[in-house]
């Protein structure tokens, strides 16, 4: 908020419609934050043979198995709030950066040229849907198609790196850099070059004339 603030701008529907974005992703962190404390709390509390505190201030004593039942409820409910976070937050920035543009502020940095496939991984690992098992891509959507090629040209130009995930059922996952996250950026809503030129069309062979018997 305070970077958006920071900003002189008009605000448009559509940048009033960033702020209740970001302002809505903060609480949905802030919940999720919550809950995961307070499964630590619960396996803490629990380990240490002291009462947990379960809705309307009901306090009992928890056998390991019941504190990780509980401390699982928590972990559900964070994975629902924050199941479309990522996304919602790339579409808040095309959103801001298309906006931008539209009233002329064009940002400075140039994003280098990407390949279609290229393109589609940087956006895919922005919105938190890829991850790496055993060397291959893991992902979120069904509808994604993400080579390891493609994920290590991305490493190799420093857009995107890997983190150990074990804890996931995964080896690794993959974030944008600060290099990865300005690139992106500054490609959302970018116009496309014109003056192209097309091929005309090739004609077809005519059919040929039908003989006569």
């Amino acid at each position: 908020m305070d970077t958006l603030n920071a900003q002189p701008m008009y605000h448009s529907p559509d940048i009033r419609a960033v702020y209740a974005r970001v302002r809505q992703l903060a609480h949905l962190a802030t919940d999720a934050a919550d809950h995961l404390i307070d499964a630590i709390d619960i396996l803490d509390h629990t380990r240490a043979g002291l009462p947990v505190e379960l809705g309307d201030v009901f306090l009992a004593v928890l056998t390991e198995q019941e504190a990780r039942r509980e401390a699982g409820r928590r972990f559900t409910l964070v994975a629902s709030l924050t199941a479309l976070g990522s996304s919602d937050a790339v579409a808040t920035a095309e959103l801001f950066v298309a906006e931008r543009r539209r009233r002329g502020f064009v940002p400075e940095h140039q994003p280098p040229a990407l390949s279609p496939s290229q393109s589609t991984t940087l956006r895919a690992v922005a919105r938190g849907d890829v991850a790496i098992s055993s060397d291959k891509p893991y992902l979120r959507r069904e509808d994604l198609r993400v080579s390891i090629r493609t994920i290590r040209a991305l490493e190799s130009r420093g857009l995107v790196m890997r983190e150990d995930c074990p804890d996931w059922f995964r080896d690794e996952r993959l974030h944008l850099t600060a290099a990865g996250r300005r690139d992106l950026a500054a490609s959302f809503a970018r116009p496309r070059p014109t003056g192209l030129t097309t091929r005309p069309a090739v004609p077809l062979p005519t059919a040929a004339a039908s003989r006569s018997r």
